[in-house]
């Protein structure tokens, strides 16, 4: 039986602004996915404890504040760590292209910036996801 794909989007660390990610979790509804928004300023366990209670399939993660090579490898070690590492990795906000590859090295599946649109993400979403979603 298959069920709709879950995200969660997350605000690691300090960073205050929001509306990117309040923006993608509805356009992600829209899209027909089941979407949890954890809200800013969560602390990466705070972030692994929702993906595991949520039982989700993708993790969209989103800050503009500079803190990306901190918290994003810090988050993808507890999720490998809590053996969540099948969970897609998801990216955004503002991060410099020299920053990509690190990331992307770490775990992280693809980043998107400021000017990607919801239809882009939700395809790229729905062609990586494993699993019995729709």
């Amino acid at each position: 039986m298959s069920h709709p794909i879950r995200v969660l989007i997350a605000k690691p660390g300090l960073d205050g602004h929001d509306r990117g990610a309040i923006t993608l979790a509805m356009g992600l509804r829209d899209e027909g996915m089941e979407v949890i928004y954890t809200g800013v300023r969560q602390s990466p366990e705070n972030i692994v404890r929702a993906c595991s209670q949520e039982g989700i399939d993708v993790l969209g993660l989103s800050l503009l504040s500079g803190g990306h090579n901190y918290y994003f490898p810090k988050i993808l070690d507890l999720l490998k760590s809590q053996g969540l590492d099948d969970i897609l990795v998801l990216a955004g906000g503002i991060i410099p292209e020299e920053d990509r590859e690190f990331l992307k090295g770490k775990g992280v599946k693809e980043v998107f910036g400021p000017g990607s649109s919801i239809s882009q993400i939700a395809d790229f979403i729905r062609s990586n996801v494993k699993g019995e979603c729709s």
